[in-house]
């Protein structure tokens, strides 16, 4: 009897033939069929956005001119003066006024940039600006330069006397108008940014409750007059037959009116000081104690030296930002700390 061949489909296995008829399945043909699954690699920001905020985040910065953030210091003024600087609470609540009113002018200075932006690209010098350049959007600049103005002024009005977010309120307030119209009206432009300067040396006292004495607000005033006035004046000297295309108020002044302001600004200034001085009015009334040398008095040939020296650069159209003048000579420099010296020994009667 022949035995005949299992038939493909009875069921029986065969040589690992699979039951249903189907061709074997071995571990080869699986891994050729199937790739190996690997868990996905979990996702990672893209550098170009992280350097694309960074960027950004520079933009802002340099928006805010970190470099001109040297002028708050004026918030010591006042107290100083009044001999009420080195205390705890005194250089606490300094410090805290310093840094509201960083954050506002920075506020100002963020807007400015963003409603200039357009003008700004035709400077030789400003198109470099990072929202100028594209660097910041003006959207952003506007948006942050909003937020940093209401969350200052909210902290003043908390952490502050009542007249500190009042003042700095008014300040934020003047500079926005001074950005919309303000600059381009002849002579009121020199009075708001005199006033600026002036603001920031009031503060300190408003803070500390400190009385501003009459010598105080006419030396502090015109000293701000006379280096608004000669950097108005080197500018016109430096941009003369190109002012009207970068500042267009400029083409209105003429050079002998700005040599004639900080000539006149200068010398109520340096007037204002040496009544100070020989009259013995500081902030307070007159000191019952006296020094080992009179301070007071003798700080008024620092005063004026530094103004003569000041005064070169004015004449020669270079006097730039005042901070940039002062660090930037080291005659200057000098002068300025000696007077600082004299000032301080003779307020701490000494």
């Amino acid at each position: 009897m022949t035995e005949t061949a299992p038939h493909p489909n009875s069921g029986r296995p065969d040589d690992g033939a699979h039951p249903d008829g189907a061709p074997p399945t071995t571990p080869t043909l699986l891994g050729q069929r199937t790739p190996p699954r690997h868990s996905a690699p979990p996702r990672r920001p893209r550098p170009h956005r992280v350097l694309r905020v960074l960027r950004v985040l520079h933009g802002l910065l340099r928006t805010a001119r970190p470099k001109q953030w040297v002028k708050n210091l004026l918030v010591v003024a006042a107290p100083a003066a009044a001999g009420q600087l080195f205390t705890r609470p005194a250089l606490t609540q300094l410090a805290l006024v310093f840094a509201l009113f960083t954050a506002c002018a920075a506020a100002v200075y963020l807007i400015n940039d963003a409603r200039d932006a357009d003008a700004d690209r035709a400077h030789p010098t400003k198109r470099h600006r990072p929202v100028a350049a594209g660097q910041v959007p003006v959207p952003v600049a506007y948006g942050v330069g909003g937020v940093l103005a209401v969350l200052a002024l909210a902290l003043a009005g908390w952490l502050t006397a009542p007249l500190v977010p009042a003042l700095l309120t008014a300040y934020v307030g003047m500079q926005l108008a001074y950005c919309v119209s303000l600059k381009h009206v002849l002579v009121v432009d020199l009075v708001v940014v005199t006033t600026g300067f002036l603001m920031r040396a009031m503060v300190g006292g408003l803070a500390l409750g400190i009385p501003l004495s009459r010598w105080f607000l006419i030396t502090t005033g015109f000293g701000a007059l006379f280096m608004v006035a000669a950097k108005r004046y080197s500018e016109a000297v430096q941009m003369e037959g190109t002012a009207g295309a970068t500042r267009a108020l400029l083409t209105e002044y003429t050079t002998g009116y700005l040599r004639f302001v900080w000539q006149l600004a200068a010398g109520v200034a340096v007037l204002g000081y040496c009544l100070w001085a020989l009259e013995g009015g500081g902030t307070h009334a007159a000191p019952t104690a006296t020094g080992l040398l009179p301070w007071r008095q003798l700080s008024v040939v620092a005063f004026i030296l530094a103004v003569l020296r000041y005064a070169v650069f004015a004449d020669r159209g270079t006097a730039g930002e005042p901070e940039e003048v002062v660090l930037g000579d080291r005659a200057l420099a000098v002068i300025a700390l000696v007077w600082l010296g004299m000032y301080g020994l003779a307020v701490a009667h000494w």
